[in-house]
């Protein structure tokens, strides 16, 4: 982003590290805390669907922003947007209508404030204010979403001598600190201060003002840690537990959302004071289409599944949005759509577009609007988790509470590759019925596995039906006396691990050897791998010291939790050796393998 004084930042799709930069010149699913669905009044029982207006301010497509970057942001533009989700979307689930930073500055980004030091809205992009288009809004039976940074904007601050409403004696001296040390992913505001009580009443006085409005859900941005900051002064906890009881006090139901990047070691604290948090960068390209697959579309498959476990009731993993609907503005293939989507539905992320409702194509449509597809989303199974590595062909499954799974394959190469689904990697050997959900086409029974031909970036997405037998298992543990540990490998404790203990220290050449892997018969294996890795590692995996074949283990989120993996590996009759060789790098820590007693 170039600014009018400073030089051109990096911003790999942050979103408003660009528009508050401009202000200063410039596996099975844990339910989150029900704590937050009581103090934000909102139940968030399920991922939230609308629309958003970020998507289209932030892009260069022509025509979008004819009065210079993010002047999309208009009354007018999210009236018309909101007419078209009513006609549209709102039949399928799709409701909130969420207008995005800059509601409260004009088109050269200079900001608006009322006498209590409140953002107000600017008089040319909103000319009736904001509660008439939040009363427009509902009137077509939508909810009505706003958003804020985090923390007391620079230029609210007025010398310390505004008043704060509601509050007899505070000023917005009272409610930072003296030092004015900033806050923030973009150091846009001040860091508030909640040791004074008047900064309650200063988060009162906007969440009053908010519901006064009837606005229905806010975005808290640029929160940290996260938000590509850490440290205390970004440390925006305190102000997160302020919203949420600024936001119960007000007795109206409002969903609070946190972008962005939120830092996951604080996945409890944004469970307990929120309905969603945003795991990510930015999905928009900052270019001249609203997204681009390399930009950070694909990401995604390596940065969801660290949280997958604490998505559920209350709180959500939120992706950002979701720009399916139009091709040529979308700036994606048919292919990368529908994976795009495909992603968003089985991670339950909230499914809020920001593309032109206006100008959907026929196929944006009917990604948008497949009711299979939204149910998945919508249901009360888990989010999906990868089965298997984070490779360039990938299978990622839930199980649903009928006994069926939910089973998305991917091919995140840019050739075509063929990706197969194991039936040993959801649990069971035998038969099982197959339906196509994009499709809407029953695939008749399959035995063992399904194996699909998929162009580069694409997906398929099926409910898998067992009509076969549950498989039984022979587990060994990684720190076990008959195997062989080469380098720095060592055993170590782990509270998490089956046995309390694992093997780390795998790298620069460490080996982990498991030896005495029996089967009856010779095939290739689906062995499952339990591990143990704070961020994405990769590992060589060998049998009977022959060809290894490298893997990436996506993130387990910490070095205390435990998730685990399918890995084929060809076995022959008898005893058998299996050797997770870190190479030249870091691999993943081993807690256990288990292995099919059939093939």
């Amino acid at each position: 982003m170039r600014s009018p004084s400073y030089p051109v930042m990096p911003v790999r799709g942050l979103r408003s590290l660009v528009v508050l930069a401009l202000a200063a010149g410039l596996a099975t699913a844990t339910p989150a805390s029900s704590a937050s669905a009581t103090a934000t009044a909102s139940a968030a029982a399920k991922p939230y669907m609308g629309w958003s207006s970020w998507s289209m301010q932030s892009s260069k497509y022509p025509g979008l922003n004819p009065n210079g970057d993010y002047s999309y942001l208009t009354e007018a533009n999210v009236l018309e947007q909101a007419d078209a989700v009513a006609t549209k979307l709102k039949k399928y689930g799709y409701e909130y209508i969420n207008i995005d930073a800059g509601w409260w500055r004009d088109y050269a980004w200079t900001p608006e404030f009322d006498e209590y030091g409140r953002q107000k809205a600017d008089p040319v992009r909103f000319p009736s204010g904001m509660k008439p288009v939040a009363d427009r809004i509902h009137a077509k039976g939508l909810k009505a979403g706003i958003y804020l940074p985090v923390g007391l904007e620079k230029e609210a601050y007025g010398g310390g001598k505004v008043p704060i409403w509601n509050a007899e004696g505070c000023t917005t001296a009272d409610i930072v600190y003296d030092d004015l040390r900033t806050t923030n992913g973009w150091d846009s505001a001040y860091k508030i201060d909640f040791s004074d009580p008047c900064a309650q009443k200063y988060i009162d006085s906007q969440a009053r003002m908010f519901a006064d409005w009837g606005y229905d859900f806010l975005k808290l941005d640029g929160v940290g840690p996260g938000s590509s900051k850490s440290g205390d002064n970004y440390d925006n906890v305190a102000d997160v537990a302020a919203w949420q009881k600024a936001i119960s006090a007000t007795g109206r139901p409002i969903h609070l959302e946190l972008s962005w990047s939120l830092d996951i070691g604080h996945a409890e604290d944004w469970k307990k004071h929120s309905n969603g948090w945003r795991v990510d960068t930015d999905v928009e390209c900052y270019c001249n289409t609203l997204v681009s697959w390399e930009n950070s579309v694909d990401d995604r498959w390596d940065d969801t599944p660290a949280w997958t476990r604490h998505a559920g009731p209350g709180g959500w993993n939120d992706l950002d949005s979701l720009d399916v609907g139009n091709g040529e503005m979308d700036g994606l293939t048919k292919a990368e759509r529908q994976s795009y989507a495909t992603l968003w539905a089985i991670a339950k992320s909230p499914l809020y577009t920001g593309d032109d409702v206006t100008k959907l194509d026929s196929y944006g449509l009917s990604l948008l609007t497949n009711r299979e597809v939204i149910a998945v989303n919508q249901g009360d199974a888990p989010p999906a988790r990868p089965v298997t590595p984070s490779d360039a062909q990938q299978v990622w499954a839930a199980k649903n509470h009928d006994g069926s799974y939910t089973v998305a394959l991917f091919n995140l190469a840019d050739r075509p590759a063929s990706v197969t689904a194991d039936w040993s990697a959801l649990g069971f050997t035998g038969k099982a019925a197959v339906r196509d959900l994009w499709n809407h086409e029953n695939l008749g029974t399959h035995k063992n596995r399904i194996t699909q031909a998929l162009p580069a970036h694409g997906t398929r997405l099926f409910t898998v039906t067992p009509r076969g037998d549950a498989l039984t298992w022979t587990g060994i543990e990684a720190e076990s006396s008959a195997n062989t540990l080469g380098g720095n490998a060592s055993v170590a404790d782990c509270a998490a691990c089956s046995d309390g203990h694992k093997v780390g220290n795998l790298y620069s050449g460490s080996k982990l050897t498991i030896n005495d892997v029996v089967v009856d018969r010779a095939g290739t294996y689906q062995v499952k791998v339990a591990y143990v890795s704070g961020d994405a590692r990769s590992v060589d995996v060998s049998a009977n010291g022959g060809g290894a074949t490298r893997h990436k283990f996506p993130s387990t989120g910490d070095w205390s939790t435990v998730n685990s993996v399918f890995v084929p590996v060809t076995l022959k009759a008898g005893s058998n050796t299996i050797t997770f060789d870190s190479g030249s790098g870091y691999a993943p820590d081993i807690d256990r393998i288990d292995v099919p007693k059939s093939s």
